[in-house]
């Protein structure tokens, strides 16, 4: 019996915000028979371009990015939509002699994409409204409470101002009448494509933090605070959307309601999209067969997509 491995190939490109993950993945779409995919969770917003650092027009029409500008910032978009769009776009590009190059910060999506999920009952938008209305008027911090007292392990890993996670849980226990944390978890079926895992990771973390407090300083100049006043200008966005818990976006719309100046908007900016860096990091520490690059050097990127093509091409 053959013990070749038939499936095909497929590349993960990680790293934390400000890494240098877009340049990098255009510099191999340049030398490899590769397309690219964004995995990130602000990216499939219209609208969500200077504070979510899209790729440029222009970039965009020579590197063409898949899962981007795909949904409007009122619609939520799941983990779950995101597997189901990705593994439809892999096919496409596998089925056309290609190679998917999934690139991006979010590591939710990318585990979502290799793992699976759990099966966890579909969104509930009126019981999510109410639970979003009850923390309007209690706060977060006591429905936090609420799930600790309802299921103390998944209180546990959730953070106290983590509303998407606390609104999950809850809404799960509602839904189901069992906490969320014994419904997670369960063998997943196979991954359909062998993949290369690489990681951008620099090994001088006080190099990273400046280039996050740069980019920043760029968004702002380049109208990041004009960007979120046409958002809101809308009428039917607001802040506790999805959309607006990316970070940059939050803080403009906090400042533009007036609760701080300038000046700190865009050091609550700086420090979020660090501490940003700081998870993206953890749970990359966490992931198996990653190869880690540190973005300051370069070639070894280029050299291992060499290598994992010749191996198992």
């Amino acid at each position: 019996m053959s013990n070749i491995d038939a499936r095909p190939l497929a590349i993960f490109l990680m790293g934390p915000t400000a890494s240098g993950k877009t340049a990098l993945a255009c510099e191999l779409a340049q030398r490899f028979a590769l397309d690219l995919i964004s995995v990130d969770s602000a990216l499939v917003y219209r609208g969500l371009d200077i504070g979510a650092a899209k790729p440029d027009a222009a970039t965009l029409a020579e590197f063409p990015h898949r899962l981007i500008d795909i949904r409007d910032p009122a619609q939520p978009y799941s983990a779950a939509e995101f597997r189901a769009d990705a593994l439809r776009e892999m096919e496409s590009i596998s089925t056309a002699g290609r190679i998917p190059l999934l690139v991006g910060g979010t590591g939710l999506y990318f585990r979502a994409l290799q793992s699976g999920l759990s099966q966890l009952p579909e969104a509930d938008a009126d019981l999510r409204a109410r639970l979003t209305d009850e923390a309007a008027r209690l706060g977060w911090p006591v429905l936090h409470a609420r799930l600790q007292h309802l299921d103390p392990v998944a209180a546990k890993k959730i953070r106290l101002g983590d509303a998407q996670r606390i609104q999950r849980a809850l809404e799960v226990i509602a839904l189901t009448g069992k906490p969320l944390s014994g419904q997670q978890g369960g063998m997943p079926a196979p991954f359909p494509y062998r993949v290369l895992k690489l990681a951008l990771v620099p090994d001088d973390r006080a190099v990273l933090h400046e280039r996050i407090a740069q980019r920043m300083d760029v968004m702002i100049a380049q109208g990041l605070l004009d960007e979120v006043r046409v958002l809101r200008s809308r009428g039917d966005l607001h802040a506790d959307l999805p959309a607006f818990r990316a970070v940059g976006y939050r803080q403009a719309w906090q400042h533009l309601n007036g609760q701080f100046d300038a000046t700190e908007f865009r050091d609550r900016a700086v420090f979020a999209t660090r501490q940003l860096a700081k998870r993206q990091l953890t749970w990359l520490r966490g992931e198996l067969d990653v190869l880690c690059l540190d973005p300051s050097v370069s070639g070894r990127a280029v050299r291992a997509v060499q290598d994992f093509l010749a191996a198992l091409g």
